[in-house]
């Protein structure tokens, strides 16, 4: 087996890093419905992905706060209202959910 540069073992990372960050069952999704369907609340969020339950859906949006990805704004309102807006870096992630989208149109196509 040959041995790994220096270069081969950060990309590896890069790669370990950005499947811990959106390797989440739903984030893919849940990313999708803010990004290119402007879907903002948690509510909406859960009937647009269906089978999710509402803590799994809490842990993966928090998550994906935690991540840099989505932003949780708070309007301190009752009853409660908070919706999810892409940050930069979710921003950023929108051309590679536009890929993941095409490719899995063509798969449906074949």
């Amino acid at each position: 087996m040959a041995k790994r540069t220096g270069d081969e073992i950060e990309r590896c990372k890069s790669v370990s890093t950005l499947q811990r960050m959106i390797g989440g069952k739903w984030k893919i999704e849940i990313l999708f419905y803010i990004a290119l369907k402007n879907v903002s609340h948690f509510g909406q969020l859960r009937r647009c992905i269906g089978n999710i339950s509402e803590s799994t859906l809490s842990k993966q949006l928090r998550e994906l706060v935690e991540d840099g990805f989505l932003a949780r704004i708070d309007y301190g309102e009752v009853p409660p209202r908070v919706e999810y807006r892409l940050t930069a870096r979710g921003e950023s992630f929108v051309p590679i959910l536009l890929a993941m989208k095409q490719w899995g149109e063509q798969e449906l196509n074949l």
